[in-house]
C-alpha cells in the first residue's frame, strides 16, 4: 500500500483564458520552491488553459487540475482550490492569481511570515511594496476600495483587496470555507472577514504587484460595483460571528 504524500505547501490558482501565463507561472513557483503543490482550478477556459495543465499534471504529480465545466466565477473557484488544499491535508494554503501580478519570489516571505501567525497577506500598502506598470487610475481606484472596506468592516488590514495570501489549514477549517457565500473577488474581502472575526492572527508582507504582461484581464466596472455592494453585506451577516458550524 502506497503511503500519502506529505504537503506542506499547496498554491491555490483559479484560471481562466490564461494559457500564455500559466504554465510559466507553475515554473516559476517550482523555481522559487520545488516542494510546493500547487492545483489550477479552470473554469473551462476556451483557450485551453486546462488542456496544459491536465498535460503536465500527467508528468508532474504536484500539479493538480480541478476543470470545471462552465464559467462558474472567482469566488467558487477559490471555494473549490481551499477544500481541495484541506482534502490534501496541506498545512499551509496559498490563493494567488493566474497572470504574474503576484509573483512567487515573494513565497518565501510568506513561509517567514507564517511561522509566527495564522495568515499571511501580501500588501502593496506596506512598506516596501507597491505596484508596477498599473496606471493612475487604477491605483486610485484600489486606494479608496481599501479606505472604504476598512471602514465599513474595520478590518486592521491595510491591503484588504489583496489576494495574494497564505492560510494555516485551521483558518480554513475554523471558518469552513464551503459556507463562503461570494460568488466573485468579494471572496477575498469575505474570507479575510471571516478570518478576522475569528480571532486568526493576521501579518502583511510587503510585495510589487506587477500589471500582467499577457493575456486580457476580467476586469470591470460590474465586478467593482459587485465586490462594493458586498463589503456592507458582509458587515451585516456576519455582525454575530462567529458561528458557522467549524469542519470536522
Amino acid at each position: 500500500m502506497s503511503q500519502s504524500v506529505k504537503i506542506g505547501v499547496m498554491v491555490t490558482i483559479p484560471t481562466y483564458n490564461e494559457s500564455a501565463n500559466i504554465l510559466p507561472l507553475i515554473a516559476k513557483i517550482h523555481q522559487t520552491d520545488p516542494s510546493f503543490h500547487i492545483v489550477v482550478i479552470d473554469d473551462n477556459s476556451p483557450d485551453g488553459t486546462w488542456k496544459l495543465v491536465e498535460e503536465l499534471s500527467r508528468r508532474d504529480r504536484q500539479v493538480h487540475l480541478i476543470h470545471r465545466i462552465g464559467r462558474r466565477g472567482r469566488g467558487t473557484a477559490g471555494i473549490e482550490g481551499f477544500l481541495y488544499a484541506l482534502e490534501k491535508k496541506a498545512d499551509y494554503i496559498v490563493e494567488m492569481d493566474s497572470d504574474f501580478s503576484h509573483n512567487p519570489v515573494f513565497l518565501p516571505s510568506f513561509l517567514e511570515k507564517i511561522a509566527t501567525s495564522d495568515i499571511v497577506i501580501g500588501s502593496r500598502a506596506v512598506a516596501g511594496g507597491g505596484e508596477v506598470g498599473r496606471g493612475a487610475l487604477r491605483r486610485l481606484i484600489t486606494g479608496l476600495a481599501n479606505v472604504y472596506i476598512r471602514l465599513i468592516l474595520r478590518i486592521p488590514v491595510r491591503d484588504c483587496t489583496s489576494g495574494f495570501r497564505m492560510f494555516r489549514r485551521k483558518v480554513l477549517e475554523e471558518i469552513n470555507v464551503a459556507t463562503l457565500t461570494s460568488r466573485g473577488p468579494s471572496i477575498v474581502q469575505e474570507l479575510l472577514y471571516r478570518g478576522w472575526k475569528k480571532g486568526f492572527s493576521i501579518v502583511e508582507t510587503p510585495i510589487l504587484f506587477e500589471e500582467r504582461a499577457a493575456g486580457a484581464s476580467t476586469f470591470n466596472m460590474k465586478i467593482i460595483f459587485n465586490s462594493l455592494y458586498m463589503i456592507p453585506r458582509f458587515r451585516f451577516q456576519y455582525r454575530n460571528y462567529p458561528g458557522v458550524p467549524s469542519l470536522k
